[in-house]
């Protein structure tokens, strides 16, 4: 084989090899979205210096950089995380990195207690989160619903039941369309609680505990919320309400009856 021959196939082997490598985006999303972040960040990095791949490897970095912040609550980490989903090119985004990067400053906004604008960031794009990493749209349902949350507690008493409300109502929305869905079950009992519904929260707490088998992992997490929930605030708000000399005697027989619906649920 002449030189030229030589030149030609190792031109093709070395298209042949980088036709088969790995984009490094699509390496740092496959990572990020197996829990792999020291590797994604790798990955992403990578990515970050193509500039036509610039924009999205930010994106992912900024969204490890959050991950790793909710882990460790290195204030370094979120600090990191902002730098990055600031410097995203968001004209450049595809529809879904758009909610991804959406999703990322609701995320910020939360984790620097900022209930508020994190709530209202997180409202339009609650359904859309579906499109994201497995987990994505049960986190930023619980964010939406925690973040209400946080903000009612900082308000009077008499202004908070337009809050639960609305957290009631999404939350009954999305069992439509998911019955096992963990945030929904839980916060639907949980607002009904604030809101000073007590009947309410026990039935909700009750119809989750049994929703929660439908769950793929057999709702195990869901039912200790419930539990939480029910022992801790829904049974001793219940038994305030009643003279103080009843008290001990009706949260000793509620807890007796969430025991036995418990063991035959």
């Amino acid at each position: 084989m002449g030189s030229r021959g030589v030149w030609l196939l190792l031109v093709l082997v070395s298209s042949l090899a980088a036709a088969r490598a790995p984009d490094p985006l699509t390496v740092a999303r496959r990572l990020y979205n197996l829990g792999q972040y020291e590797q994604a960040l790798a990955a992403a990095r990578q990515a970050a210096s193509n500039p036509a791949t610039a924009a999205s490897a930010r994106l992912v970095i900024g969204r490890i950089h959050l991950e790793r912040y909710r882990q460790t609550t290195t204030l370094a980490e979120l600090d990191e995380a902002r730098q990055q989903l600031r410097s995203v090119d968001a004209r450049v985004l595809d529809a879904q990195e758009r909610i991804e990067l959406h999703v990322g400053f609701a995320a910020l906004l939360y984790y620097e207690q900022r209930y508020g604008p994190a709530a209202e960031l997180l409202a339009p794009i609650i359904e859309a989160s579906a499109t994201l990493a497995p987990d994505a749209h049960t986190r930023a349902l619980d964010w939406w619903a925690t973040a209400l949350d946080r903000q009612a507690q900082a308000q009077p008493p008499s202004e908070r039941g337009l809050v639960y409300f609305r957290i009631a109502e999404r939350m009954e929305g999305e069992l439509r369309r998911d019955s096992s869905s963990a945030p929904a079950n839980y916060w639907l009992a949980a607002a009904a609680r604030a809101a000073g519904d007590l009947d309410r929260a026990w039935s909700a707490a009750s119809a989750g505990w049994i929703r929660a088998s439908l769950a793929s992992d057999r709702g195990a997490g869901l039912r200790a919320d419930l539990d939480r929930l029910v022992t801790q605030a829904i049974i001793p708000d219940r038994a305030a309400r009643l003279p103080q000399r009843d008290r001990k005697q009706a949260q000793t027989a509620m807890t007796a009856e969430w025991e036995t619906f418990k063991s035959i649920w």
